[in-house]
């Protein structure tokens, strides 16, 4: 059996359902390649001298400042090559679009898609990486034709995506394909005997008639990719879960994927890349070089989002939201009419506690107007400078000289200005 086809054999799979005929045939034209490409051995590193003939299976194509990397025929794990129309490696992929990163000459990367789909194993994290690399230099999609599951999943992790006319995108589903002999030796007079220890053990294998545990177990699994896939089309088209996974995994021409959110502009993919070339004039500087760390941290941070369905925004995100959110209470809590004839509580509950606005203004609403209330609102004289000799910004409030008449900013506003921290 063809050893790259059997690698789907029994195993989930992002491959348009209609592509089936297209898989076998490209993969058939990839094993009769694999002699000479194993036979040619390896660099020393990932890439050949463009006068090595091994070039033409790690091509890197630089055409007016924009970098082409194919994403063509069956999407390969653990297959760092292109093989022409018939088979690319998610390793090929990422290795050109680092490089890519890497290169002051390039200004921005080009994903030529003409895929029916591949294989679910390396496609999560390329697509975390990719992810990661947008915003270091322009990262567009171009759908030839087709960009289907797998492919679709790539397409849609890049800035922006453009389809021909007649091609189409989408199919956002994984399927496993199980295939079952048992008739077949039955018919032949042949009987197998599968000694287990645990009933668990080689369930589902293709000698047997599929159990019930087994199917449902594969369901399980099948169902549980589909989830993620679903979840990092939306992250990545900042679209609705939900309006993802209305997609029925179903394909979609080229104008009904604009219409429903898969894919940004229908055009011939000469004139989108000659578009996309001009979106760099001449003068323009070349951006620059990206670190190795740099592109590292990047594509770390983006792979525990994406394991995480892409639900984690980042440590530094979740602070900066966290400070703003802080901000907005301590505002809305000192800013309420209940603390108007209760400013001493109401910084206290602002600055002591950890309630919420809403649960503030109640608190304070039950409280006595306090019995020497201050003409603004705030904290009585000496708090503030008292609570802020602990913060990171003593010198903010205040002077020394102050008499609480010569400054314009009343304590209240001093007070909101405590809780800004140190500008940035």
């Amino acid at each position: 059996m063809n050893p790259i086809l059997a690698r789907f054999q029994d195993q989930p799979a992002l491959i348009d359902e209609g592509h089936s005929a297209w898989l076998e045939g490209c993969l058939t034209a990839v094993a009769e390649r694999l002699g000479e490409i194993e036979k040619a051995g390896d660099s020393d590193g990932f890439w050949f001298s463009e006068d090595d003939y091994r070039s033409r299976y790690r091509p890197y194509v630089v055409k007016n400042g924009i970098l082409h990397v194919p994403v063509k025929g069956v999407l390969l794990n653990d297959f760092p090559y292109t093989i022409g129309g018939y088979a690319t490696g998610y390793e090929y992929i990422w290795q050109a679009i680092k490089r890519g990163l890497d290169d002051s000459m390039v200004k921005g990367i080009a994903l030529i898609v003409n895929s029916g789909g591949g294989m679910v194993a390396g496609n999560f994290d390329l697509v975390d990486r990719i992810y990661a690399a947008r915003g270091i230099k322009p990262i567009r999609a171009f759908a030839a034709e087709h960009a289907y599951s797998a492919a679709y999943n790539i397409f849609a992790a890049t800035d922006h995506g453009t389809v021909a006319r007649t091609g189409g995108v989408g199919s956002i589903g994984v399927v496993v394909t199980h295939f079952e002999y048992s008739k077949m030796f039955d018919e032949a007079g042949i009987a197998i005997n599968i000694i287990r220890s645990k009933p668990g053990k080689m369930e589902g294998n293709p000698y047997e008639k599929l159990s019930e545990g087994a199917r449902e177990r594969i369901q399980e699994r099948v169902d549980e990719f589909h989830k993620q896939f679903v979840a990092m089309v939306a992250r990545n088209r900042s679209m609705d879960v939900k309006a993802v996974d209305a997609t029925g995994a179903h394909t979609f021409m080229a104008q009904q994927a604009i219409e429903n959110g898969l894919a940004d502009e229908v055009g011939a993919l000469d004139d989108a890349i000659t578009a996309f070339e001009a979106t760099f004039s001449e003068g323009d500087e070349q951006m620059a070089e990206i670190t190795q760390a740099e592109l590292d941290t990047a594509v770390a941070a983006a792979l525990v989002t994406g394991k995480e369905q892409g639900k984690a925004e980042g440590k530094a995100e979740g602070i900066k939201e966290g400070a703003a959110g802080e901000r907005a209470r301590v505002v809305a809590i000192l800013g309420h009419d209940n603390a108007k004839e209760r400013p001493k509580a109401a910084l206290a509950a602002a600055l002591d506690t950890d309630m919420s606005a809403e649960q503030a203004s109640k608190f304070l609403g039950n409280l006595n107007a306090e019995v020497a209330p201050v003409s603004d609102v705030g904290a009585p004289k000496g708090m503030l400078k008292a609570a802020m000799r602990g913060s990171e910004n003593p010198e903010v409030g205040a002077s020394d000289t102050d008499d609480g008449k010569s400054s314009e900013m009343s304590r209240a506003e001093k007070a909101l200005l405590m809780t800004k921290g140190p500008a940035h």
